[in-house]
Order: structure tokens, then sequence, then C-alpha cells
């Protein structure tokens, strides 16, 4: 399968419209080379995937069970302490309308046995010494458009009342609360491998394009698959197929979110700092020689801002190449 999703012609000028593909040609498309993917290239006999109840992985669960069949895919819940309960039950909702075979693990006592939660509080705790039971979390990220060259992170949290408040963190306490978060996601991946190897499935990555790119993902956790079916689309198109996926209603309303911290965070405040779908036509603009002054007009943005979301994007790309690579060795 090629980069480049099929799409219908586009308009002029420049705008979302440019991003609309003819959706059942790709879903063909996609099925026909999952089909040789997964039984030729990997000789598996099916796959295996993690349902979270987002758009992007029902959307590949709903591809695999068209392509390889119903009984040949099977989905799996990983609920922990911080998950949002509606995760579980759109998962549910998706397995459900697509007729796929599920199983059910909670990761929470595995986590808790590994000190994710301890490690993730103490670091807290450098900061907001009152920090404890009862009190949540999240990690957002300073504006794109402020035109920095670097980012800031900020820890939020709040008390039992519900009242926030927003820190800044040392450096230290910043990679010790995400080296903690990403736990849940390499755990994650080891027991989809478990089921994977039981059933002679191949693991299934989720990455929708703009993840990809721009390294919205764990190294071994969220980001290990043996294959990655939606990597080449961009979230906006991904929307596009799952409408014509039959992807029940509720989960294509909801918005994109991490699911990884105690509170509430959609993924434009803890990555992005753009909704996905400005940031899949700033993405697309860049990558298709359009200017900043069209990439404007289509996102809402200014030119200055369109340069700043351009180099954020390019600071991303550089941290990706780590995430993506593989390991070194002396061999030729």
């Amino acid at each position: 399968m090629t980069n480049a999703p099929a799409r219908s012609k586009p308009t002029a000028p420049f705008s979302a419209q440019n991003l609309v593909l003819d959706a059942e040609a790709e879903i063909e498309r996609i099925c026909e080379w999952l089909r040789l993917t997964v039984l030729k290239d990997l000789r598996k006999r099916g796959a295996v995937l993690g349902l979270s109840g987002g758009i992007d992985s029902s959307v590949t669960a709903a591809l695999c069970a068209r392509a390889l069949g119903t009984g040949k895919v099977t989905g799996v819940f990983m609920p922990e302490h911080d998950s949002d309960p509606d995760s579980l039950r759109l998962g549910k909702a998706l397995a459900d309308a697509v007729g796929i075979e599920t199983v059910l693990e909670d990761i929470g006592p595995s986590l808790a046995a590994q000190g994710c939660y301890a490690r993730r509080d103490g670091f807290i705790r450098q900061v907001v010494p009152e920090f404890s039971e009862g009190w949540g979390c999240k990690v957002v990220l300073e504006d794109a458009l402020t035109g920095r060259g670097y980012n800031i992170s900020w820890l939020v949290v709040a008390n039992p009342a519900g009242e926030q408040s927003r820190h800044r963190m040392p450096l230290d306490v910043y990679l010790g609360m995400i080296a903690a978060a990403n736990m849940k996601q390499r755990t994650r991946k080891q027991i989809e491998y478990y089921h994977a190897d039981r059933l002679n499935f191949a693991v299934t990555g989720t990455p929708n394009r703009l993840e990809y790119d721009q390294g919205f993902f764990v190294k071994n956790g969220d980001g290990a698959a043996d294959f990655k079916p939606i990597a080449h689309l961009y979230k906006t198109q991904v929307y596009q197929l799952a409408e014509a996926l039959g992807v029940p209603e509720e989960i294509r309303r909801r918005p994109p979110t991490t699911d990884t911290w105690s509170l509430p965070q959609g993924q434009d405040e803890y990555y992005f700092s753009l909704p996905y779908d400005r940031m899949d036509i700033c993405l697309y603009a860049l990558d298709n020689g359009i200017s900043r002054e069209e990439t404007a007009d289509a996102a809402g943005l200014t030119s200055d801002q369109v340069d700043a979301v351009w180099r954020n994007i390019a600071s991303k790309r550089k941290v990706a190449d780590y995430l993506h690579a593989q390991p070194l060795t002396m061999l030729g």
C-alpha cells in the first residue's frame, strides 16, 4: 500500500476539502493490503489490537474485521485506575457493532505492583507536597502558537474539592512523570503480544498519520506493532472512514483524549496544542508545498501562527526520529 490514500479531486483554493477522500475506495484498498500483509507477509491467522473506545482503534478494528473476518480479530480492553469509564463502555459498543471477540484485562493491579502510580505521585509531591489520595493530575503543553522555539509543559492538579492549580515543573519531575505514565502503554502492549502469541495473530498498531509523523506514541509501548494500517491517513480522514464503516456515532462524536492521566485531557492540550483538524491542514500543507498564506486561510490562523506550527512540527519530527529508530548494532 502506498503512503498516500486515495482522494477525490481537490478543490481550489486550498482548504480542508483537499483532505477529503473516497472513503469506500480507501476502505477496499486498505482491506486488500491487510489481507496480504497479515496472512501472507506476516503469516499470521488474524489480528489483535487494544480497544480504547477512541476513533483510531475503532476504525482499525472495523477494517480488520472487514478484511480478515470477525472471527480472526480479537480486541483487548485494558483499563487501569485512571481510565475514563467511557473508554471501556465505548470499546464494548464498537466490538458489538463489528462483531469481534474481546478479552478484558484490568492492568491497574499490575501497574500498582510496578510502582507506576506511586512513582508518578512521588514526583508530583516534589512540586505539590499536599498531593495525595483523591487528587487528580495531568500534564499540559503551552500553546504552540506563542512562537517559542521550545515547548513548556505544565503540571495541573486538582484537589478533592475540584479546585485546580497549574505549576511549572523542574525537568527531572517532568521526565519522571512521563516515565511513570509510559509504563501504562508498555504494559498494554505486553498484554497484546501475549494474546497474539497464544492465537498466532499479529499485533495491530492504531496510529493515524498525525500521531505517526509527530511521535505521539511510546517507544516499545503503543508504538510497537507488527503492522499499522491507518498510519498513512490524516485524523480527519480516519473520521471519514469511521462513518463509512458504521462506527457508532457516539465514538465519532467523542473528542480525542489521551486517557492517561486522572484528570480529563484532550490530545490538543497534551501534545499538539491545536485541534486535530487544523493540525491536519498544517501538516498536509507543509508536506505538499502549500504557501503559509493559503495555509493560514484554510486553518483560520495568521501567517505567523502557521510558521509557529510548522516549527513545532519540525521539532517533533526530530523527537520522532528516535521513536521510529530500530535498535543499533555493529552488523553491516
